[in-house]
Parts: C-alpha cells; sequence; structure tokens
C-alpha cells in the first residue's frame, strides 16, 4: 500500500502502518529516524527532532519494560 505524500489521513496512516510486514516496519523507522537525524544535524536545537527522539526513548523504554514483564 502506498500512501500519498500530501497531508495523509491518520487512520489512512495507521492502516499503511498495519498492513507491513516487519522488514518493511523497521526500513520505515529508519527512514524516520535518519530523517530528523538529518534535522539535527541541520539545526542541533530542532525542537521537532528533539520531541521525536524524546518520544522514541519513551517509545523503546515501554516496550523494553513491558517486554522484561512478560518474561
Amino acid at each position: 500500500m502506498v500512501v500519498q505524500q500530501e497531508a495523509p489521513q491518520m487512520n489512512d496512516l495507521w492502516e499503511a502502518l498495519g498492513a507491513l510486514g516487519d522488514e518493511e516496519t523497521r526500513q520505515v523507522l529508519v527512514h524516520l529516524f535518519t530523517a530528523y537525524e538529518e534535522l539535527l544535524r541541520r539545526d542541533p536545537t530542532d525542537r521537532t527532532a528533539e520531541v521525536f527522539y524524546r518520544l522514541l526513548a519513551q517509545a523503546l523504554n515501554r516496550t523494553v519494560e513491558c517486554n522484561l514483564n512478560r518474561r
């Protein structure tokens, strides 16, 4: 499934993400990571990139904690 780049609807993005396989999901995450990395490279004070990385770290921490609690 290809999502148009012009102001996609939230539901369309959720549907597209849900349709991805594991490898494609990793590719999306890598693309987002590198896009925000580039924003920070250009402007180390870029608030959007700072928020992205803070939320990413929180999501990673929650996921790791949940996985540890399941064991």
